[in-house]
């Protein structure tokens, strides 16, 4: 049988073992995260250099200030329809990186509760008469720590769910501002 040191320095070891298990997953997801982006924005970045390109050569080949003003409104809305769904993109990107963090963190804070609340009953099952209130305070501690957890991952999906509400309102704001000065162009 285990002393409460082997019992503590085991629970200790697994538990850094953890902690680097968890590093290693978000730092991973983060890279991720970050050649998405990178990604996007070079094909982005190509994108805009080619349109911008043919955009140029059809407004200087405008025959007369009207021509020019139609086409300058014509390239206005597709201009705009591009920067709403990169912004949708990006914000997908960022969520869906989010989601990620937060499984991995929910997966190995709800591993470490389990592995600590089953050291504190063995260790309360060995543990020399008298100590019974120190085991039901770290018990209580334990249970303090997972509610407080429950409560940060609650209020964390709230931010993340207002966070979404907030880019699609901007977003709708941005489609409905670019249509009217498209319209408002073509006037």
């Amino acid at each position: 049988m285990f002393s409460f040191q082997d019992q503590f320095s085991a629970a200790t070891k697994a538990n850094f073992e953890a902690q680097l298990a968890l590093i290693t997953t978000l730092t991973s997801k983060a890279f991720e995260g970050v050649e998405k982006l990178v990604e996007l924005n070079l094909t982005a970045v190509k994108s805009s250099l080619e349109e911008s390109t043919v955009n140029a050569k059809q407004l200087m080949a405008a025959k007369d200030p009207q021509e020019f003003l139609a086409l300058s409104t014509s390239q206005a809305k597709p201009s705009a329809e591009k920067a709403l769904a990169y912004s949708r993109h990006v914000a997908s990107i960022a969520t869906s990186a989010q989601a990620e963090f937060t499984r991995a963190a929910e997966a190995q804070i709800a591993e470490t509760s389990r592995k600590v609340s089953a050291l504190v009953d063995d260790v309360s099952k060995n543990a020399p008469a008298g100590s019974e209130n120190v085991i039901a305070m770290m018990k209580s501690v334990i249970s303090n720590a997972n509610a407080g957890y429950e409560q940060l991952t609650k209020s964390t999906k709230q931010a993340v769910q207002t966070m979404e509400a907030n880019v699609t309102s901007a977003t709708e704001q941005f489609t409905q501002a670019a249509d009217k000065a498209t319209r408002a162009a073509k006037k």
